[in-house]
C-alpha cells in the first residue's frame, strides 16, 4: 500500500511545482509587458512620498517654532532673574532655528546676485558639473580599456591608454579649480562676515555693552577671530561636499538604471536608506560637541588673556600657583572634552566605514552582476569582452555613486559641525542686536539684594539732546543691580564747573558712564549734549597703538586732523603748554615715532598727554576722573587754567583740595543713596575744612586730657 500511495503524492507535488512555476512565469511575463508603467508608478510614488515627508517636516518645524515663540513670550520682558538665573543655552540641532540663523548668515556672506561671491558660486557649480561628466567619461574609458585587454587587442589598448591620459588634463585642471574656488569662497565669506561684525561691534558702544553690561558672550575675541573663520571654511566645504555628491548620485543612478534596470537601483536604494536611518540614529550630536569645544577653547584663551592683563597684581600677590591651577583646570577640562569627542568619533567612524565601504560594497557587486546573470528586456547577447566592459563600467559608476552617498552621509557630521559654528556666530549677532536695542542680560550680584530693584531695572528713562546737562529723578544703578542713588537731580550750564566727591562705590563714576552713554538710563530724564561734545579722561589714560602724533589727536586720524586745519606746529604749541615738547626730540622720527607708549611713558607723562588730547579736541564738556593724581600742583594748575581758558566746562572726580578753586559747583554723595548739589565757595569751604581738621585734632587730644585730669584728681 505504501508504494501505491506515494505515487499520487509525487504527482501532486510535481503538479504544484509546475503550477508555481507557471504562476511565476506568468507574473514575470506580465511584469515585463508592463515594466515601463510599473517603473513610472514606483518613481511617482517615491516622489510623492518625498514631498509628503518634506511637508510633514515643515509642519513639525512650524509647530516647534510656535512652541518656542510661546515660551519666549512667557519669558519676555525679563533681562535677569532675582536669583541670578539667565536664559539657558540653545541646543545645537538641525531645526528651524538653525536654518533661520544660517539663512541670516548666508544673506551676509552672499549679499546679492551681482556680488563676487555669487559669481564664484556659479563658476564653482560649473566645474562641479564638469567634474561629474569627466568622471562618467573616465568610467566608460576604464571599461573600454579592460575590454581591449581581455580581447588581447594591443593597438586598441594603447589607443585607449593615450585617450585616458589626454582626458587627465581637463580632469586635473577641474580638480585644481574646485580647490581654488573652495578656498576663495571661504576667504570671501570670512571677509564679508568679519566686516559686518566689526561694523556692529564697533558702533553704538556695542563692544562695551558686551563686556560690561551683558554676560552672555564671555569671549567675543574668540568668536570674531576663530569661530568666524571656522564657520566660513565649513560653509565653503559643505557646498562642495553636498553639491558634488548629489549631482554624482543623480547622474550615476540614471546611468546605472539604464544598464542594470531600475528595479535593482530602487531595491538597493531602499536597503541603503534603511541602513542610513540606522546610522543617523546612532550618530552622536557632533554639532553640540563642536560648539562646546569652541566655548572651552575660548574660555582657556580668555584665562591666559586675563593673566596678561593682571600680571602685575598677580606678581605682587605671588599668586602664580593659584593662577597655574586655574589654567591647568581650564586646559584639562578642554582636553577631557576633546578626548571624549575622539572616542565618539572612533566608534562612529568604525560603524560608518563598515556600512559604507563593505556592506554597501557587497550590495554594489550584486547590482553590477545583474547584466551578467540576468537577461534584461531589450538587452542584446554579449560576449566575454562586452560583459567585462559592462561590469567594469558599472562597477566604476557604482563606486562613484557609493562614494557620493558616503560623502553625503559624512556630510551629516559636517552639517552638525556647521550648526555648532552657526549657533555661536548667530548668538554673537543676536546679542549685539539686543545690546543696540537696549536689552541686556546680566547675572545680578547686588550686595543688598535685587528683589526690590527689578521694576527699576526693567524701566527705561528718557534722553534729550541739549546744550545743558540736567538730570531729573534719574536713578544711578550699576549693571550688577545695585541702586546707588534712587533719584538724582541737578543741572549744569556751560561754564558751571562741577566737582564730584564721595566715598568709593557711591556712584561718581557711574554718573559719568550714564552721561557718556555707556550705561542705560533706567528712569527719569537726562538732558545732555551730543556724545562728540563730551570728552572723558580717566585716571590712567588710554594710549593707542601708533605714532606720537596719534596719541595727541586720538581718536582722529591724520586726514581728519588736516581737514580741521590743524598742523604739527599747532600740536607742538599744545605740548609746550604742558612741557612735553621734549618727547619729539627723543626719537629721530619725531611726530611719526611709534612705540608702546603705555610702557615708555610714566604715569605723570601719560596724564599730561591725555590733557594735551583734551586741548586738541576742545570739547564743550570734559569729564576728569582723578586725571591729575600723578602730576605736580604746578602742572595741575596749568592744566585747569588752560582748559578753562579754552571754554571747556569741567566735571571732575577728585578728593584733592587743590582742585576746589577751579570749580563753581559741587555734587557730594554720602554713599547711602543721598546727595547734595550746591554752589562751591572754595575759600569758605577751605576755611571750614581747616576748622574741621583743627577740631578733629582737638578731639583726638580729649582722651589724653581726660586721663591726665583723672591722674591729677587722684593725687
Amino acid at each position: 500500500m505504501a508504494p501505491t500511495m506515494s505515487k499520487p503524492s509525487a504527482n501532486s507535488a510535481a503538479t504544484r511545482d509546475r503550477t508555481i512555476r507557471g504562476v511565476i512565469t506568468q507574473l514575470t511575463s506580465m511584469y515585463l509587458q508592463n515594466r515601463t508603467r510599473i517603473s513610472r508608478a514606483v518613481y511617482i510614488t517615491l516622489f510623492v512620498a518625498l514631498i509628503n515627508r518634506v511637508r510633514h517636516a515643515i509642519q513639525e518645524q512650524k509647530a516647534a517654532s510656535v512652541r518656542e515663540a510661546t515660551k519666549r513670550a512667557e519669558k519676555s520682558g525679563t533681562t535677569s532673574t532675582a536669583d541670578g538665573e539667565v536664559t539657558k543655552k540653545k541646543r545645537v540641532e538641525l531645526n528651524r532655528e538653525f536654518f533661520r540663523s544660517l539663512l541670516r548668515l548666508l544673506k551676509i556672506v552672499v549679499p546679492g546676485w551681482k556680488s563676487k561671491e555669487t559669481r564664484l558660486l556659479i563658476s564653482h557649480s560649473f566645474f562641479l558639473v564638469m567634474r561629474t561628466l569627466i568622471s562618467l567619461k573616465v568610467a566608460a574609458m576604464d571599461g573600454a580599456i579592460v575590454k581591449a585587454l581581455v580581447k588581447g587587442n594591443g593597438r586598441e589598448f594603447l589607443m585607449r591608454i593615450v585617450w585616458w591620459m589626454l582626458i587627465a588634463v581637463p580632469a586635473t585642471f577641474t580638480n585644481s579649480m574646485l580647490s581654488y574656488h573652495q578656498a576663495e569662497l571661504s576667504l570671501r565669506y570670512r571677509t564679508r562676515l568679519t566686516q559686518f561684525i566689526h561694523d556692529k561691534y564697533l558702533s553704538q558702544l556695542t563692544f562695551y555693552g558686551i563686556s560690561a553690561l551683558d554676560d552672555r558672550i564671555k569671549n567675543p575675541d574668540q568668536l570674531i577671530a576663530v569661530d568666524v573663520a571656522k564657520f566660513s571654511n565649513s560653509l565653503a566645504e559643505l557646498y562642495s561636499n553636498l553639491a558634488k555628491p548629489l549631482l554624482d548620485m543623480t547622474i550615476y543612478t540614471f546611468s546605472l538604471s539604464k544598464s542594470v534596470g531600475g528595479e535593482g537601483v530602487v531595491f538597493m536604494s531602499l536597503l541603503v536608506q534603511l541602513s542610513a536611518h540606522v546610522m543617523r540614529a546612532l550618530t552622536p550630536p557632533f554639532g553640540k560637541y563642536v560648539a562646546d569645544e569652541a566655548r572651552l577653547e575660548g574660555e582657556f584663551r580668555f584665562q591666559h588673556s586675563r593673566l596678561i592683563d593682571h600680571s602685575e597684581e598677580v606678581a605682587l600677590y605671588a599668586g602664580h600657583e593659584a593662577e597655574k591651577d586655574t589654567l591647568d583646570k581650564g586646559y584639562f577640562t578642554l582636553i577631557k572634552h576633546v578626548n571624549y569627542i575622539l572616542r565618539r568619533r572612533f566608534y562612529h567612524g568604525f560603524m560608518e566605514d563598515f556600512v559604507i565601504k563593505y556592506f554597501w560594497g557587497a550590495l554594489g557587486l550584486l547590482l553590477c552582476s545583474v547584466p551578467v546573470f540576468v537577461k534584461l528586456p531589450g538587452q542584446v547577447t554579449m560576449n566575454m569582452g562586452d560583459r567585462t566592459e559592462t561590469f567594469v563600467t558599472n562597477r566604476r559608476m557604482l563606486l562613484s555613486a557609493s562614494d557620493a552617498f558616503g560623502r553625503i552621509m559624512f556630510s551629516y557630521r559636517e552639517i552638525m559641525e556647521l550648526a555648532g559654528y552657526t549657533s555661536r556666530v548667530s548668538s554673537l549677532l543676536e546679542v549685539m542686536d539686543d545690546i543696540q536695542a537696549g536689552h541686556f542680560e546680566k547675572k545680578l550680584v547686588s550686595s543688598s539684594g535685587t528683589e526690590n530693584n527689578e521694576a527699576v531695572l526693567k524701566g527705561r528713562g528718557k534722553v534729550v539732546e541739549s546744550s545743558n546737562i540736567e538730570f531729573i529723578d534719574v536713578p544711578i544703578i550699576s549693571p550688577n543691580g545695585d541702586v546707588l542713588v534712587p533719584a538724582l537731580t541737578f543741572k549744569l550750564t556751560p561754564g558751571d564747573h562741577l566737582l564730584v566727591v564721595g566715598p568709593n562705590g557711591c556712584g561718581k563714576s557711574s554718573l559719568f558712564r550714564i552721561l557718556g552713554g555707556l550705561w542705560p538710563v533706567y528712569g527719569g530724564t537726562v538732558h545732555k549734549p551730543p556724545f562728540t561734545d563730551i570728552f572723558y579722561i580717566p585716571q590712567r589714560p588710554y594710549l593707542s597703538r601708533g605714532s606720537l602724533r596719534q596719541q595727541i589727536i586720538y581718536p582722529d586720524g591724520l586726514r581728519t586732523m588736516r581737514s580741521k586745519g590743524i598742523t604739527d606746529a599747532d600740536l607742538l604749541s599744545i605740548l609746550k603748554v604742558l612741557s612735553l615738547e621734549h618727547l619729539i626730540d627723543l626719537y629721530p622720527e619725531g611726530w611719526d615715532a611709534e612705540a608702546e607708549w603705555r610702557d615708555v611713558l610714566s604715569g605723570g607723562l601719560q596724564q599730561r598727554v591725555a590733557m594735551a588730547r583734551l586741548f586738541y579736541h576742545k570739547p564743550k564738556y570734559a569729564i576728569l576722573d582723578e586725571c591729575t593724581s600723578s602730576v605736580t600742583l604746578d602742572t595741575e594748575k596749568i592744566m585747569y587754567d588752560n582748559a578753562k581758558s579754552l571754554g571747556i566746562t569741567l566735571m571732575t572726580v577728585s578728593h584733592r583740595r587743590s582742585l576746589w578753586k577751579y570749580h563753581t559747583h559741587i555734587l557730594q554723595f554720602d554713599g547711602q543713596g543721598k546727595f547734595v548739589f550746591t554752589r562751591l565757595d572754595a575759600d569758605k569751604r577751605m576755611k571750614l575744612e581747616d576748622e574741621k581738621e583743627d577740631l578733629e585734632v582737638l578731639l583726638r587730644q580729649v582722651p589724653e586730657l581726660e586721663r591726665r585730669v583723672k591722674e591729677l584728681s587722684e593725687l
